[in-house]
């Protein structure tokens, strides 16, 4: 089994160099699987040895080949964290259409939320392939006669909510965390939404007055939301039922 987790891990730090591609050039308009990637700085092309998710960098010792321009610890930490989170999906799920499901959604929050933090912006191109990829989902489960109208509702009610919110606050979000939710909704179906959306303004809410209590940001800076609904939707991958469970004895 351990062999089996080591897998795992390697193929999601292997997704979360390619997530790192994503997050660098998806912002800049530019393909991400042409040219190959290359020092930002000296512009020389990168190897393939050299591009090893987390081991070329301890080895390089986080710089580059050529020049010896320092590379970002993001990298290394954005392929660990992608391969702890494959490890911890495939531990709840096992090989399944769920872990399929899961994974895919799980790389898509990660490049949506790193490019929020760093633009401010959440790209279409990202959120438009959630909801492709969703559908390719639902067309399986339709052909495999598990019904998708929670999966529906999911869908509806994360996007309809922000939608909401924004409309009613004029500007106190943006449109593309509505399209962030309406992902989420699409792949987590409605129960599973409810608890994410919940989730992602209390984490907000905490992380917020945090930033502000410490001096690093004032309540006039504007705090991109999307990082707080990935995290929310990935903690409600693996503990939702729980909550809902929790949350439904404290009611009922």
């Amino acid at each position: 089994m351990i062999i089996l987790f080591g897998i795992i891990f390697i193929f999601g730090a292997i997704i979360g160099s390619f997530l790192n591609v994503c997050i660098y050039r998806i912002p800049r308009e530019e393909s991400i699987v042409y040219p190959p990637s290359s020092c930002t700085t000296c512009k020389n092309v990168i190897k393939g040895y050299d591009l090893v998710p987390i081991i070329s960098y301890l080895f390089l010792k986080g710089k580059c080949r050529y020049c010896g321009e320092k590379v970002s610890i993001r990298y290394p930490i954005i392929e660990f964290t992608t391969g702890i989170l494959f490890v911890i999906t495939f531990i709840k799920f096992g090989i399944s259409l769920d872990f399929a499901k899961y994974i895919v959604l799980i790389s898509l929050l990660v490049v949506v939320s790193m490019i929020d933090l760093d633009t401010t912006d959440v790209y279409f191109s990202t959120t438009l392939t959630g909801i492709i990829s969703s559908a390719i989902f639902l067309g399986i489960y339709l052909y495999m006669d598990i019904p998708i109208g929670s999966y529906i509702y999911g869908g509806v009610i994360g996007g309809g909510l922000l939608s909401l919110i924004i409309l009613i606050t004029k500007g106190g979000m943006g449109w593309g965390d509505a399209e962030i939710c309406l992902v989420c909704g699409l792949f987590l179906g409605l129960k599973l939404t409810i608890i994410m959306l919940f989730l992602s303004f209390i984490i907000g809410s905490v992380i917020g007055l945090l930033l502000i209590l410490s001096g690093k940001k004032s309540k006039k800076d504007y705090i991109p939301f999307g990082p707080f609904i990935a995290i929310a939707a990935i903690v409600t991958i693996f503990v939702g039922e729980r909550i809902w469970v929790l949350y439904t004895s404290l009611i009922f």
